[in-house]
């Protein structure tokens, strides 16, 4: 047989050669594959249950759930069109809106459809997808997720988690550590964050919130601040800064809502300050309760270095004492009084009173405030006088309740904080708040003196709008022109009006700061703010049980009249139905176009939808009664 004249011998030899190579190199590889130590197997990364957020006594704020991106490979969707109709009654979205996002990324492999659905959304996609053979091309992504059953309340005290799974503000934020652990390598399996109980009152909070929204509104104001604190504990009850979020549509909120105004924001308190200065003048036996101090209107004084200090006063008000001087919100009294004060020492109180300092609570961002050094540049002969009357000064609203614990408590400061408890998943205690005393700050004397004062300035001067009759309290106004950021100085269209109170006189429970920023005509303190301080006082005494030395006794023939049932209207979009009591919701069970679920009795605390949202037909609306 004669080999084919291409098939040269050396040729045979070399690919039978190169083929032999090929083959070494082959076996080679998989003899060291083979005797290769096979390399452990990745190990599953323990899964976190973050713990939750709850009010003093238990009721959710802030409770883990399951959130879903739902996603699809676009080239395993054969008709985009027929897909889009199926899943979009679950998805609440239009077809077109499906399709246009399959569709306009044809080339990528995969696409999300919508992100962040809930658990119902998902449970209901998933058996559309698994009916219609589409298990194959769908992707669902579980992502740890946060549901706030109150939605605005307390918002900017409980905070945001975002898709992370890390807080972003709040407590959310400061108390992260403790809500969801840090996964090591060392780590046990799953792991399971503790709960933490605020010291706040959610049912109370729904009740100073409403009043706060109607003199929001009442007044025009751009924002407001409440603050209420038990002022022998230093838990706050109450925690509102208006604006707020809607915790559940975080990121669809302004920043403004956003913004944690009495930790963050400083702001000089005008003439609320007072009762610190005049307790420092008292307290260091510089005026008695019998000095008096003339005032004609206006306080002028020339230094020796030729320096003119000139600060006006509403009103001539004459000889008065300094218990009047705060009746009357007196400013040419408070700056006599400040010239028998040494600088340095009116400052050292002003600071051992906690002002130019954080307060310590569990929030992040909190203000220091400002408080002016005799060395700073722009300290003056006029600035003493200035900060006794409450200007020259920054403040926080936390601040000014901070050191109002000291004349609550014998003049000592007590530590405020938002953490009531702290339990381990399985509800054992892990911490207890017990109250943090402070060092003293003023004799008993001089807290029980401004005690007097401020019960004074309640039942006949500038805080008579917040005065109860049957329960002795104390207050201080203040009116306070806001900074011009623009042209500088002070603006003569912007003021920040507060009111602080602490009641019973007697004994000490309760301590109420209010601010309301940027009145649109009335600005006076007592007029817009001393009202709402009556109002919210009265609602945490009844609240609480508070006794009430004035209320009367009522008698009646053992049986009470009711009258028909209002029913509750929704059309178009969703009413606020908040305080709506339960027999008025009864006949929108009967409604055949929405879906209506009451849980509990009483009255409607919290709903959902919240109030603005568009109805549609078949709509699941929720209500929560107490």
């Amino acid at each position: 047989m004669q080999m084919n004249h291409y098939l040269k011998t050396w040729r045979v030899i070399l690919l039978c050669s190169c083929m032999g190579i090929f083959a070494v190199i082959i076996v080679v590889k998989y003899a060291r594959l083979a005797f290769i130590k096979e390399a452990p197997g990745f190990a599953s990364t323990p899964i976190v249950e973050r713990g939750s957020i709850v009010d003093r006594n238990g009721k959710a704020l802030a409770v883990s759930t399951n959130f879903y991106h739902f996603g699809v490979t676009p080239a395993a969707i054969k008709d985009i069109g027929e897909f889009a109709r199926l899943v979009s009654p679950a998805l609440h979205m239009k077809e077109n809106d499906i399709v246009s996002t399959i569709t306009n990324a044809p080339n990528s492999r995969f696409v999300y459809v919508k992100k962040k659905i809930d658990q119902n959304t998902y449970d209901e996609l998933h058996k559309v997808c698994l009916a219609n053979g589409y298990s194959g091309s769908v992707r669902f992504d579980r992502i740890p997720g946060r549901v706030y059953p109150e939605n605005t309340l307390a918002s900017q005290l409980i905070g945001y988690m975002g898709n992370d799974g890390n807080g972003l503000s709040g407590i959310e934020y400061s108390m992260q550590s403790t809500l969801s652990p840090v996964v090591t390598p060392e780590s046990p399996g799953d792991l399971k964050g503790k709960n933490v109980y605020l010291t706040i009152d959610a049912n109370l909070q729904f009740k100073l919130e409403k009043i706060a929204r109607e003199a929001i509104e009442n007044t025009q104001a751009e924002s407001l601040m409440l603050i209420a604190a038990e002022a022998k504990t230093g838990e706050i009850l109450s925690y509102i800064s208006l604006p707020e979020a809607n915790l559940n549509e975080y990121s669809a909120s302004s920043q403004d809502a956003r913004i944690d105004r009495p930790a963050t924001q400083s702001y000089e308190p005008g003439s609320v300050f007072k009762i610190f200065s005049v307790a420092t003048f008292f307290d260091a036996g510089l005026i008695s309760e019998n000095d008096i101090f003339n005032c004609d209107g206006i306080y002028k004084r020339r230094t020796n270095a030729g320096e003119t200090i000139v600060i006006t006063c509403l009103d001539h008000h004459g000889w008065i004492s300094a218990r009047d001087a705060l009746k009357y919100s007196c400013n040419d009294a408070l700056a006599q009084m400040s010239e028998k004060i040494e600088s340095e020492q009116f400052l050292a109180k002003i600071r051992s009173l906690g002002f130019g300092s954080r307060t310590g609570v569990e929030l992040p961002g909190e203000t220091t405030g400002s408080v002016r050094k005799t060395s700073d540049r722009l300290w003056s002969a006029r600035s003493k006088p200035t900060i006794a009357i409450g200007q020259e000064i920054s403040v926080s609203a936390l601040q000014m309740v901070q050191a109002a614990t000291a004349l609550a408590n014998d003049g000592v400061p007590v530590q405020l904080t938002f953490i009531s408890k702290i339990t381990s998943h399985d509800g054992a205690e892990v911490f207890t708040h017990t109250p943090v005393l402070k060092d003293a700050v003023f004799k008993k004397y001089t807290a029980n003196y401004l005690l007097q004062c401020m019960e004074t300035v309640a039942r006949s001067g500038t805080g008579t709008r917040a005065n109860l009759r049957d329960v002795a309290i104390g207050v201080k106004t203040g009116t306070a022109q806001m900074a011009d950021h623009v042209h500088g100085g002070y603006s003569k269209t912007d003021f920040l009006s507060n009111c602080i109170a602490i009641f019973p006189i007697e004994n000490p429970e309760i301590i109420l700061y209010i601010v309301i920023e940027k009145a649109k005509g009335e600005n006076y303190a007592g007029r817009i703010v001393a009202p709402v301080i009556g109002e919210a006082a009265s609602i945490i005494i009844d609240h609480l049980g508070m006794s009430r030395g004035g209320a009367a006794s009522l008698s009646h023939p053992g049986y009470v009249n009711i009258s028909g049932i209002q029913p509750a209207i929704i059309e178009g979009v969703m009413p606020d139905l908040r305080g709506t009591p339960k027999r008025d919701l009864l006949p929108l069970l009967s409604r055949p176009d929405i879906q209506v679920k009451i849980n509990g009795d009483g009255w409607v605390i919290s709903q959902n939808p919240p109030p603005g949202t568009a109805i549609t037909e078949n709509m699941e609306i929720e209500f929560y009664l107490e």
